[in-house]
Order: C-alpha cells, then structure tokens, then sequence
C-alpha cells in the first residue's frame, strides 16, 4: 500500500492511528541482522533498537499470541473513539448478556474482570480494565461497543492490521482467546511501535494500578514495568500460544531517556508465573542499552 494512501487514512481515522510511522524494514525479517546471543533459543523473538532489527526462531511462521492481541483491540478502539491525554471519554453500558458472558468466561478459566448490568465504565476506564489485568471479557465489551459485533470489530482489526504492514497477522477474536488469532514477532513489533507512539495507550500500559468501575483497584501483570526502564506493553499466556510479551524499554538515560526499545517474544516455555520470559526480556533490553 502506497505511503500517501496511508497518510490519507490517518488524517481521516485522526492522529489516534500512526500507520505510517513505523520503518518498512521492521516487517521484513530479511534485512534483520543476524541473530544475537540476547535473545532466546526458543520460540521466536525479535528486537527493534536504534533502527535495526534482530530476531530469532520462525518469525515468518504465525503463531497463537493470547492476550497480547488486547494491544490491537485499544489501537483499533482509540483510532474509532480518539482520546487526549486525561480525557475519559465516553460511557459504555455493560449489557444484561456481557455479565452472562462474564461468568461463562470465569467457569472457563479465563482472564476476565466483574461487571454489572447497567454498569456504566468511560473507554478509558475499559482501556484499563481490559490490558492491565488482562480481562478477556472487557476485550469482547469494548469490540461489541466499537463496532456494534464482536465479529464486525475483528474485520476491523484485521483491516488494521493490513494498512499496519502486518503480513503475516490474522485476528480472529479481540482478546486472544482463539487460537486461530495469530502474528509473528516482528509483526507484533511493528505493533509495538505504532501502539506506543499513542499517548493515551501508552499512558495506559504504563500504570501499574487503576482503579476501575465494580472490580475495583485493578493491578498490571507486568511485573517489569517501572524497573530498568521498562515502560509497557502487554504480558499474553495460553496453553497454546505459550508465554507472549511486547515491551518497550528506554534506551538509557539523558538524552536516550526519551528513545525507546521494542521487544516481542512468543511461544516462550513455563507459564504466567514462571518469570522466564521476563528474564528473557530483561537479557534483550541489556543487549539494546549496550547496542548489541
């Protein structure tokens, strides 16, 4: 797709979309430079520093990524409905069926947050709600409200993805929870840059807590946010996908403090509660400060 066409469809969507503000070469493995030691033996990864590229594993292979798919669902949702840094935006009603869903969802062993009927939650306070304790059924709410069906929300993400460069994407739900929803790390990493170039969303992957509408004080399950740098993006586990992680990291400090990182790995062993995939995220952002 043309880069004019592009830039036509961002002034359209408003600045809440960056399609083009990310380097073509962060979607072509190909032009990447030769596997480091930083990143892991298994599954695949790829790491975006001080423009260049570095992955490993079968990053031209999609694979299941659970909940980080959340981060295109705020990206899609936000291009819709636009946010300033400290609006609210609008309100969102949970309907009589969402709370049904809800509980179906929890019998399930899933990754969801209590709502009401008739409760009344902002899109920001949803944002929340949905990427930093990962509630799949806040995912499927917000969909249902953007779009007005779940399923005509993933044709949107899915046309996102396409004007993203995100080749080897497909999304079949907005949480994460279907394993025909699949990327590749350096299509998540494109993501990644695009997703944190919005202030409202990075603002929002960047809290460690917030208070939302039922539930309560809700926690990140990030645990490297606020630590050497790590400033987002979203934790993802199932039993298919494995354990999935995008972050961003600034590089170092004084004038780097302000240039960040990007890191995706997925398909990583151990689960939620391992830390493995953190420590492996940690070796990555070592290896970016340090400009291997």
């Amino acid at each position: 797709m043309h880069t004019s066409i592009l830039r036509n469809r961002v002034t359209r969507w408003g600045t809440a979309v960056l399609l083009a503000a990310v380097p073509a070469a962060t979607a072509v493995p190909a032009q990447a430079r030769p596997v480091s030691s930083a990143l892991p033996a298994t599954g695949q990864a790829a790491l975006w520093s001080a423009g260049r590229l570095t992955v490993s594993g079968p990053v031209a292979k999609p694979q299941p990524i659970a909940s980080v798919t959340k981060v295109m669902t705020a990206y899609r949702v936000l291009a819709d409905h636009p946010l300033k840094p400290g609006e609210q935006g609008p309100m969102i009603t949970v309907l009589a069926s969402e709370v049904s869903a809800y509980h179906a969802a929890r019998r399930n062993g899933e990754s969801v947050i209590p709502v009401a009927a008739g409760e009344q939650i902002s899109e920001h306070k949803a944002l929340e709600a949905m990427l930093l304790p990962s509630a799949n059924d806040m995912a499927r709410i917000l969909a249902r409200w953007d779009a007005g069906s779940i399923d005509g929300f993933v044709a949107r993400m899915n046309e996102t993805a396409a004007q993203v460069g995100m080749d080897n994407t497909h999304y079949a739900d907005p949480a994460g929870v279907n394993t025909a929803t699949v990327s590749t790390a350096p299509d998540l990493l494109r993501l990644d840059q695009n997703a944190m170039a919005n202030p409202v969303l990075a603002g929002v992957v960047g809290e460690k807590s917030a208070a939302v509408p039922v539930a309560g004080k809700v926690r990140n399950s990030n645990p490297l946010l606020g630590t050497d740098g790590f400033v987002g993006t979203k934790t993802g586990w199932t039993s298919a996908a494995g354990s999935c992680l995008m972050f961003a990291v600034r590089q170092g400090a004084g004038h780097d403090r302000d240039r960040l990182a990007y890191g995706v790995l997925l398909g990583q062993p151990g689960g939620p509660e391992s830390g493995t995939i953190f420590m492996a995220a940690r070796r990555m952002a070592a290896a970016a400060r340090a400009g291997r």
